[in-house]
């Protein structure tokens, strides 16, 4: 469960057992917890869900992950590669 980015109190991080699932990234900060899939092609990113998360959270996440897409993306192959 390697974590690649901590931003804003929120950690960003891969598991190890989903090797089949297409791109995405799981985020946590205390409670709240969320997973986001990434659209390589259209630089997107969309929740697949979210617990005890509010509006603000979201667009909090999904800032820092256009931020830093790239480096998700990178870092995604990366660790599929070494597996």
């Amino acid at each position: 469960m390697p974590t690649i980015l901590y931003v804003m109190g929120w950690r960003f991080f891969f598991y190890a057992n989903e090797l089949h699932e297409p791109i995405h990234i799981h985020c946590r900060k205390a409670e709240k917890e969320c997973k986001y899939w990434l659209d390589r092609e259209n630089f997107d990113a969309q929740e697949a869900y979210s617990y005890n998360m509010n509006d603000k959270d979201r667009r909090q996440v999904k800032k820092i992950i256009y931020e830093y897409f790239e480096l998700i993306e990178s870092e995604w192959d990366n660790f599929h590669r070494e597996i």
